[in-house]
Parts: structure tokens; C-alpha cells; sequence
């Protein structure tokens, strides 16, 4: 079959774009001169030069309707890791998903960029500057991980030169910044509460290609803000046990009680665990190289937060 070739258009998609980073990437695309097309569930905010398209995912005929003249998709969309809804990630991030593709094969579209996540090859344990050819987890933490490792696959699959459809999927790790509805939010609670003083484990991540302990930036944005540092040590084995404890119990009660432990066995395993990666292939390939510092990164985000600082 012979390769579809059109022009392409400065006309993109943004799925999943008023999320929060779907709303960073819709900005910055409108800055390179893109009219931007967004689809989402819903809409919260408008822009000039963005189209809202709002609808299911899995609905394809609204999906073609949001896609007509784009040339370039940008599919963002997922609910939030903490949610825990295991048919939730299904329909979203494997039903939404293969719904995305066909309706991308069916509008012309000629450029597919997922939304992936690092926890695709995480299973707990720890990863020392890890490159793109490691394994798919085989004993994913969550049911986040578990759908995002199916939609990466789907979409990676779609890739056809043929066919005229090029698909790419990248891997961001722990994104923050300003208009953060998790990591902040989250942290800032459990302050709050009294629980965010003890350390778990020792670890590293890279954040903009900067190696950090995860608790030293943890206490800059807390620090930031004007609460207290973790300070106490706790063992990563005893933590994660407890972690996991909780999670089976909350699973088991949740017919007659409805409560969410605020620390997930993943969130205690991306705490207290190394994991960190390479960008040397992003780099090579695409000449990547972080706009903005971690440092700056950090106090764009706590600047971002005055409702949140201490006895605010």
C-alpha cells in the first residue's frame, strides 16, 4: 500500500488536554503557533485559538469530529494513578486508546505522540539509570501500570510507514509543576495531618535530567511552602508491608467502608526505592534538553501554591 502523504497542517489534537500536563502541552503548542483542537470529558479552561471537544474516549464518532484537518495527536488522557478503579484504567487507557487509534487511521491523521509513564518497567525494586530497553513489567504494583504497559503496546503496534500513521510513546517521570492536582496537593495534606515526617528508604530520581534524592526534594517543596522536612528514618521493607496491608483491607471493606490510604504500595515503592533513567536516547534522537532547571522547577511550583503554604 502506498504511503498516505498530505501536507502537514500547524492544526493538532490534544487528548486528555485539560488535564494537567494536557493544558501545559496545549500552551506550549499554542506558543509554536499551533491552532490546538482539544478532546476531554471536560473543559476548564478557555484559550483563544483552542477548539473544546468535549466526550467519551471511547466514543469515536466525537473523537473524528475533535480530529478533522489535524495531522498531529497528542493523547494524554488517563485517570489519575491514585484512583485505583481497575475498570476505569480498562476503559480509558486500553478501550480509549485502541478507540483513539482507530479514529486517528480513519481522520488522516499522520502523528500519534503518547502520554506513556517510567512505571511501565517499574515493579518495585530498583533501577539505576534505566534505558528504554528494559522489559515490560511482568508484576506490575498497580492497575495504573498494569493498562499503561497494554496502551503503550497498542500504540507502538499502530506505527505503520505504510500506512502513513508514525507513533511514539514517551515515558515522563514523576512530572510536577505549577497547577499540580497530585503531587502538591497530596503532600500538603499529609503535612497537614502530622504524617509527612518520616523518611522511607533512601532513593534517587532524575528530574530534568538532574540526579536528586527523592526526600531532598521532597523537603524543598515542603520547606518551600513552610512546613517541617521528614527527618525520621523508617525501613523501605516495613513500610512497603504496611502499605500493602492497608491497600488488601481497603479492597476487602469496600462494600461496607469506603477509605483510601494515603500511602499506596506504589507510592511507597517510588519513595523508597532508586529509580532513575537516561535520557541519553531522547537526547541523541531528538536533541532533548530540559527548558527549565529542577531548582527553578521547584520554585515556579511552590510560588503557584500561595493557598497552600502553612497557615495560609
Amino acid at each position: 500500500m502506498a504511503t498516505r502523504i498530505r501536507p502537514s497542517s500547524k492544526r493538532c489534537a490534544v487528548i486528555g488536554g485539560s488535564g494537567f500536563l494536557g493544558r501545559h502541552l496545549v500552551e506550549k503548542l499554542l506558543d509554536k503557533g499551533y491552532t490546538v483542537s482539544v478532546f476531554d470529558i471536560r473543559q476548564s479552561y478557555e484559550l483563544p485559538g483552542v477548539t473544546f471537544h468535549q466526550g467519551d474516549l471511547c466514543d469515536k464518532q466525537a473523537l473524528l469530529t475533535a480530529l478533522q484537518d489535524v495531522s498531529l495527536v497528542f493523547h494524554c488522557a488517563s485517570p489519575a494513578p491514585a484512583s485505583d478503579d481497575k475498570a476505569l484504567f480498562q476503559r480509558v487507557n486500553i478501550q480509549g486508546t485502541q478507540t483513539v487509534l482507530q479514529a486517528c487511521t480513519e481522520a488522516g491523521v499522520q502523528k500519534v505522540v503518547l502520554t506513556s509513564s517510567a512505571s511501565v518497567v517499574f515493579e518495585g525494586t530498583d533501577i539505576k539509570d534505566g534505558r528504554e530497553d528494559l522489559p515490560y513489567a511482568k508484576k506490575p504494583i498497580d492497575y495504573y501500570t498494569e493498562t499503561k504497559i497494554e496502551q503503550e503496546k497498542l500504540v507502538l503496534k499502530a506505527c505503520d510507514k505504510e500506512k502513513g500513521l508514525l507513533t511514539v510513546a514517551i515515558r515522563p517521570h514523576g512530572i510536577f509543576g505549577p497547577r499540580d492536582p497530585q503531587l502538591v496537593p497530596i503532600l500538603v495534606d499529609t503535612a497537614r495531618r502530622g504524617k509527612m515526617k518520616f523518611i522511607i528508604g533512601s532513593a534517587y530520581h532524575i528530574t530534568n535530567d538532574e540526579p536528586v534524592r527523592f526526600w531532598d526534594f521532597m523537603a524543598d517543596i515542603l520547606v518551600g511552602l513552610g512546613y517541617a522536612a521528614p527527618r525520621y528514618h523508617l525501613p523501605y521493607t516495613l513500610v512497603y508491608g504496611l502499605a500493602l496491608l492497608l491497600w488488601l483491607l481497603s479492597l476487602l471493606l469496600r462494600p461496607l467502608v469506603a477509605f483510601k490510604p494515603t500511602f499506596t504500595p506504589m507510592r511507597v515503592a517510588l519513595a523508597g526505592t532508586h529509580h532513575f533513567y537516561s535520557c541519553s536516547r531522547a537526547k541523541q534522537d531528538m536533541g532533548y534538553k530540559p527548558v527549565v532547571s529542577l531548582k527553578d522547577g521547584i520554585r515556579r511550583t511552590v510560588e503557584s501554591y500561595p493557598h497552600l503554604r502553612h497557615g495560609a
